[in-house]
C-alpha cells in the first residue's frame, strides 16, 4: 500500500520573489525556535517570508527577522507576528555564513519553510541583491528559455 503524502512534505511559505530579486548562493537549512501558538499557526494558517531575513548577532547566534507568523483566534495565548525567531544552526555554519557576509558583502534571505520531520525549518540562501539591469537580464532569459520550449513542444506534435 502507498504511503499517503503528510502535510510535512509540503511547504509552509515559499518566498517566489527571491530568485528575482537576488543571485541566489549556497543554500541552508536551520531549525527554528518556536512558541506553541507558533507552531499551530504555522499548520494551519501558514507564514508569510517574502520580507524575511537573517541576522547574525555578535554572540554568535542567528535570527530570522521580518518573517510573519499570524495569530490564531483561538489560541490561548499568542505571539508577536514578528518578531525575531532564533535559528538552530551547528558553530561551523554560523562561521562559514560570518565571513561570507564580512567578506564578500553577502545577505542572508529566506527561501522557504516546511516541516521536515514535525520540526518547523526554514531554508535560506547566501544571496547578492540585483540591479534593475540584472532584473532585465533574467527576464530576457526566462522568455528565451519558455519560447524554446514552445517550440520543441510544437515540433514533437
Amino acid at each position: 500500500m502507498a504511503k499517503a503524502k503528510t502535510k510535512d512534505s509540503a511547504n509552509v511559505a515559499v518566498n517566489r520573489r527571491a530568485g528575482f530579486d537576488y543571485d541566489l548562493g549556497d543554500r541552508y537549512e536551520a531549525g527554528l525556535s518556536l512558541i506553541g501558538s507558533e507552531v499551530r499557526s504555522l499548520r494551519v494558517q501558514g507564514a508569510d517570508v517574502s520580507a524575511a531575513w537573517v541576522d547574525l548577532d555578535p554572540r554568535g547566534e542567528a535570527w530570522v527577522r521580518d518573517m510573519r507568523i499570524p495569530h490564531l483566534n483561538h489560541a490561548a495565548f499568542g505571539h508577536a507576528e514578528t518578531r525575531a525567531r532564533k535559528l538552530l544552526l551547528h558553530r561551523a555554519e554560523l562561521d562559514t555564513l560570518r565571513g561570507a557576509i564580512e567578506r564578500d558583502g553577502m545577505t542572508l534571505i529566506v527561501t522557504r519553510c516546511y516541516f521536515k520531520d514535525g520540526r518547523a525549518k526554514i531554508e535560506f540562501a547566501l544571496a547578492r541583491g540585483r540591479k534593475k539591469v540584472d532584473k532585465r537580464g533574467a527576464i530576457r532569459e526566462r522568455e528565451t528559455e519558455r519560447e524554446a520550449r514552445q517550440a520543441m513542444r510544437r515540433g514533437r506534435g
